[in-house]
């Protein structure tokens, strides 16, 4: 996923908060199937970045630019299988959440 905070621009614009909490199963194709959605989000219209971090809790902001981006995102074919899997075999619990992002403010972004 994110090696680092994600370059935004200028507010306002959106950000999709998943916090998502593992099951004790083996977690076989987790990995590989996290690395291609942080992939296939890239592309797609209106992506803007993410930051993604687990210990124990796993927490992934993904930022976009409108909420018809993230509708879109949400419809994604490939999205939808990694949703179910999801459901079915990684998450004890998840919650998402949709944010309109109206400041942002940190160190110059050349710092970033």
């Amino acid at each position: 996923m994110s090696s680092g905070i994600a370059p935004t621009p200028k507010p306002p614009y959106y950000a999709v908060i998943f916090t998502s909490v593992r099951t004790d199963k083996d977690f076989a194709g987790y990995d590989a199937m996290g690395a291609k959605m942080a992939e296939l989000a890239a592309e797609q219209p209106g992506f803007l970045g993410m930051e993604s971090v687990r210990d124990g809790l796993g927490i992934t902001v993904s930022y976009w630019e409108s909420l018809e981006a993230i509708a879109a995102w949400k419809r994604n074919a490939e999205h939808r299988v990694a949703q179910k899997l999801g459901n079915a075999e990684w998450y004890a619990a998840y919650r998402l959440r949709i944010c309109k992002v109206e400041r942002d403010y940190g160190t110059a972004d050349s710092d970033l």
